[in-house]
């Protein structure tokens, strides 16, 4: 967790506003709103169905609400006024450029070692020198503990060695903020400790992140701010000790001790 003190005057990072989004006939999000300072981890709870993944795929403008606006540093986008065709698609991807998604599953290439897995992005799609993007793949790989495996295949790594490689990937692109939608849940449980492990490291690197997890004490480690969601809105919002320690509403502590007494 950031010590936030010299965050409490800096303008927003990321600024999320009156967010709504329907699929069919099911209200998914009802006007959220929240914002998150540089350098600071958002943490995401709720029931399954409760908003928090359309949450963090709006912020990364991979589902694209109706109305609502969303902010990542200098870059702004109003869904009521995106445009159709080219210019709506330009403007989405702008904002998706500014942050890197970890993903539950790694969805790794199956067919490319750690390392073209991992400069894929800045080299395809950022158009960066293969050379350079190595050298930050590699340093990358140290970071996350992985610095033998740079020529291994997905198939030949445990399920938290492949996320661990997606949290490298990620952090390749060099996002303005990074988002990570239940970056466990896939694992088996002798594997979610390595990867929880990394993302608190990054918590103490002055990365800027949002996290949807149903890890509780990792929350409680990690978080600056946590924003507990239900049927589609915010129901409880404050720093981590406050929400999940001492929460004010009643939804909030039945969730809480469902996860907390079954874990």
């Amino acid at each position: 967790m950031t010590d936030t003190t010299e965050h409490n005057t800096a303008p927003a990072w990321i600024r999320v506003r009156g967010l709504e989004k329907s699929f069919g006939e099911r209200h998914v999000l009802r006007g959220i709103d929240f914002e998150s300072r540089r350098g600071t981890s958002t943490v995401l709870l709720g029931p399954s169905g409760s908003g928090k993944t359309t949450v963090l795929r709006s912020l990364n403008a991979l589902d694209i609400p109706e109305r609502g606006v969303v902010g990542i540093a200098d870059v702004e986008v109003d869904f009521a006024r995106l445009p159709r065709g080219r210019a709506g698609r330009r403007e989405a991807t702008g904002l998706r450029a500014q942050s890197g998604m970890v993903f539950q599953s790694h969805n790794l290439f199956p067919h490319r070692t750690v390392l073209e897995n991992i400069i894929e992005g800045p080299v395809v799609a950022q158009q960066r020198p293969r050379d350079e993007a190595v050298a930050a793949a590699r340093t990358l790989l140290e970071q996350v503990g992985l610095g033998d495996r740079a020529d291994a295949y997905p198939f030949q790594l445990s399920g938290g060695q492949q996320q661990r490689v997606g949290i490298a990937r990620a952090l390749a692109l060099k996002p303005q903020v990074v988002l990570f939608d239940e970056p466990t849940s896939a694992l088996d449980p002798e594997l979610v400790g390595e990867v929880l492990a990394v993302i608190k490291d990054l918590a103490t690197q002055d990365w800027t992140m949002v996290i949807v997890t149903h890890e509780i004490r990792f929350a409680q480690q990690v978080a600056d701010q946590v924003l507990f969601l239900d049927d589609g809105a915010i129901v409880e919002r404050g720093p981590a000790d406050q929400v999940i320690g001492d929460p004010r509403e009643d939804r909030t502590r039945r969730f809480l001790k469902r996860i907390l007494d079954t874990g």
